[in-house]
């Protein structure tokens, strides 16, 4: 199994001036211990901080030096998560900036941990159902301005096309015999993005989720955020069980086949092009995940769509 992750910076690598504002946000006097977190594609730091009164937060922070990309992530993520509604299953924002060197995120510090991989059916319902509970919140969308889905995920999922226009000589012989049909399919995945009017996260999986002590799942990261229709997170999420292992069905009931065939083969035809591309600053492994991804997905839209 191939995992997630980056190469980070820490706290310790922050300039002084960064870490003293970072401090005033939180309260309770100078930061005295750091616990790094592991996982992820950002270069920046994700670090679970205690001031010397005790209080926690859970701090991210980024400088185009490092990845110009995981910058604008970080201030899309910033404006994103301080307009979410009260109540709604994510993480607080205790505060952040932007001082056009560093972007920093300074949020609730969520004890929980991320859903089991291969997932495990209870956690599968207990997704399923959170997701139908932050649609529920996120509808009508309450954030002004974000992207669609058909704007954000359409060019992703038309890469099929871009396969087909030169296949690679590894590519797995089932979808070779079959780039039109998955071309055509992804297609109508992409059509089914441009309805809907729910804030949706879409960039879900296991390390994006992290389930309380009491059961309750919060949802994570939300740089991708954009407007959609109301079931795109489960479907998305069931991608992630399907590569990792798991039942995906209680996340794609009531969901209409063909949409799910299409938003699956559009992700896969998306894993497997960039995949084939350089891995950009700061983020070594992500091609190899991609392809794991990609890979993954073949067998079941090979079920899918048959020989």
């Amino acid at each position: 199994m191939v995992v997630a992750s980056g190469v980070r910076i820490g706290w310790h690598d922050l300039p002084g001036p960064a870490q003293r504002e970072i401090e005033r946000i939180i309260g309770g006097g100078p930061v005295v211990t750091v616990e790094s977190q592991a996982g992820g594609f950002s270069p920046g730091t994700a670090d679970r901080v205690r001031t010397a009164a005790g209080r926690r937060a859970f701090v991210k922070a980024v400088t185009p030096a490092l990845n110009a990309d995981s910058a604008a992530m970080a201030r899309a993520e910033l404006r994103i998560s301080a307009a979410m509604p009260a109540g709604a299953p994510v993480p607080r924002v205790l505060g952040g900036f932007d001082d056009g060197e560093w972007v920093v995120l300074v949020l609730e510090d969520v004890a929980g941990a991320h859903p089991r991989t291969p997932w495990v059916e209870g956690e599968i319902r207990g997704a399923a159902a959170s997701l139908r509970d932050l649609a529920a919140a996120l509808t009508p969308a309450p954030i002004p301005d974000l992207p669609t889905a058909a704007d954000r995920l359409a060019p992703a999922f038309g890469e099929w096309r871009e396969i087909a226009a030169d296949p690679p000589v590894d590519l797995d012989p089932w979808a070779a015999r079959h780039l039109d049909d998955l071309c055509a399919v992804a297609g109508r995945g992409i059509a089914a993005l441009a309805t809907g009017d729910t804030v949706t996260h879409t960039d879900l999986r296991a390390d994006n989720i992290l389930i309380r002590p009491d059961g309750r799942y919060v949802f994570i990261d939300w740089p991708w955020g954009c407007t959609g229709p109301d079931w795109l997170d489960s479907v998305l999420l069931a991608i992630n069980v399907v590569v990792h292992g798991g039942d995906p069905g209680p996340l794609l009931a009531g969901v209409d086949r063909e949409i799910v065939v299409g938003v699956f083969a559009g992700a896969a035809g998306y894993f497997l092009h960039r995949a084939r591309q350089p891995a950009p600053p700061g983020l070594p492994t992500l091609r190899e995940f991609q392809r794991f991804q990609g890979v993954a997905l073949l067998p079941w839209l090979r079920d899918a769509l048959g020989d």
